[in-house]
């Protein structure tokens, strides 16, 4: 293990280390234990904990579609029809077959300039919506008179804490994005064809992409202009195709066009025209909503599956609204009423409210910060839930799934052995063009060769990213890698035997 602190690319970072036995509690190893770190993503560890505790590993959210208007013996309904957001972050995209949630492990709000399309996940990102327009064409409604609107009042839009779509709403289609996949020509000069997910009449798009030679994908997308969006780059030639992602302006809108797309799809006739913005000064008080009559509904999977996309994939947008569904929970709809919950559910966990701080759900505030004390805390009090069996399988797996996938060689002998969540987050000195990681993290649970199972927590803080000794320039995947080769030390050298597993407690008086 002193030799991976000692790398002397990380020579000068700020270390904080924590590792206990998960059993008995025993330290064994720490370093500055109780100082401050900043956490980057390892904050969606204390966001999802009380989320989960507040909704529930079985939580699901139920989007309902209401009517302002009676339908009459021809189906038709003189008035409105509203989808009223509940706050589901997926809306029917990412669900698979069996009804779980799919995840890549690079996810598409990452892409950035042109990644492999690979990293999509192959479903329907509108599923949602036609399972509302299938329901209303059930219900018997042939035609509708008056507006289709949007009800995305739950909570106050809010700013995401993390790099992606840059604000959270409580309807998500597509996470709020687009995307555009480019697929190169049949060869070097030709035009690249480029669609968009979802499709949709939403947009006008103007592509111009070329197709290279070879070289490294570069693709620009931008809005010029209302539901104007333009495309511009070079791609290389062969079979693979690219995606950029580019955020929806006015996600209630968007919205609202994918649904009158889905409905008339299933032969409902719309009057209103989904490039119109949604009407939202149209809508009654919302007290009046709550007593409309229900056409239709979408459940969501159980919030265990969302939970699994938020710490699989580090998942900012949705970790972001995670203090937002706290909030709505208790009848409030602010940020900051979230956070005043996620800080009594920690509480109630055990944590020292001096030890941890928090701006947002997904760790890309300056004021996300905890000590690795905490963390472990944090952790533990999770593990000894009757429900932590969720919460641990949404932890990406050392070297096979999600953040940690890359993170140690195939051949590793930790690989498979850690679950946990990454951190990274960084900033660019302006002044003479360096790197500066403000924060490298990793904190989990792992078993040791020996089958000792542990708790651990790792940060990295403050460490300058540029190049030693004529060397290469270090990255942030290098400081990953770090940390998988401490999870490799702590794996090969703990050396002694577990401690037996402790005598079960006596139930307390009046208990089960």
């Amino acid at each position: 293990m002193k030799a991976v602190l000692d790398d002397p690319t990380f020579r000068d970072a700020h270390w904080g280390i924590l590792v206990v036995d998960a059993r008995t509690g025993e330290t064994l190893h720490e370093k500055n234990a109780d100082e401050l770190f900043s956490t980057a993503s390892v904050a969606k560890l204390f966001s999802s904990a009380a989320a989960f505790v507040e909704l529930g590993a079985d939580h699901r959210f139920q989007t309902p579609v209401v009517r302002r208007g009676e339908v009459d013996d021809r189906g038709t309904l003189n008035g409105d029809l509203i989808l009223v957001a509940q706050g589901d972050p997926a809306m029917g995209g990412r669900t698979g077959p069996d009804g779980k949630l799919l995840f890549a492990d690079e996810d598409h709000i990452y892409a950035s300039g042109g990644k492999a399309s690979r990293f999509l996940v192959e479903c329907d990102p509108l599923a949602g919506l036609d399972h509302l327009a299938r329901e209303v064409q059930a219900a018997g409604i042939r035609k509708i008179a008056g507006e289709v609107l949007v009800d995305a009042r739950l909570f106050e839009r809010t700013p995401s804490s993390g790099s992606g779509p840059g604000h959270v709403s409580p309807i998500m289609i597509n996470d709020n994005l687009v995307d555009v996949i480019v697929a190169p020509g049949k060869a070097a000069g030709e035009p690249a064809a480029a669609k968009v997910s979802p499709a949709s009449r939403y947009l006008a798009i103007d592509a111009l992409v070329e197709t290279a030679a070879d070289g490294e994908p570069r693709i620009r997308a931008r809005f010029v202009g209302p539901r104007r969006l333009e495309v511009r780059g070079r791609v290389p030639v062969g079979p693979e195709s690219f995606v950029e992602t580019v955020e929806v302006e006015d996600p209630a809108s968007f919205a609202r066009a994918l649904l009158i797309e889905a409905l008339r799809r299933r032969g409902v006739h719309v009057e209103a025209s989904p490039l119109a913005d949604n009407p939202e000064s149209a809508l009654p008080p919302r007290s009046a909503v709550a007593g409309l009559p229900k056409v239709a509904e979408y459940t969501s999977p159980p919030f265990r599956e969302f939970l699994r996309v938020i710490l699989k994939v580090s998942h900012n947008v949705h970790a972001s609204a995670l203090p937002m569904l706290v909030a709505v929970n208790k009848g409030e709809r602010s940020l900051a009423a979230g956070l005043r919950r996620q800080g009594e559910i920690l509480q109630g966990l055990g944590l020292d409210p001096l030890a941890v701080s928090f701006g947002g759900g997904a760790g890309g505030q300056w004021a996300d910060m905890a000590t690795p004390r905490a963390t472990v805390a944090l952790l533990r009090a999770m593990a000894a839930r009757p429900d932590f069996a969720s919460y641990d399988a949404a932890l990406p797996i050392l070297g096979r799934d999600g953040t940690l996938a890359e993170a140690v060689a195939e051949g590793s002998p930790a690989r498979g052995h850690a679950r946990a969540k990454t951190g990274t987050m960084y900033v660019d000195d302006a002044l003479i063009g360096r790197r500066l990681l403000t924060s490298k993290a990793l904190a989990g649970y792992m078993e040791t060769a020996a089958g000792r199972p542990l708790v651990i927590a790792f940060f990295i803080n403050g460490v300058v990213l540029e190049a030693r000794d004529g060397g290469e320039v270090p990255t942030t995947a290098d400081a990953g890698k770090l940390l998988g080769k401490l999870c490799e030390a702590f794996y090969l050298g703990d050396g002694p035997e577990p401690a037996p597993d402790p005598a079960p407690a006596e139930p307390a008086a009046g208990g089960e």
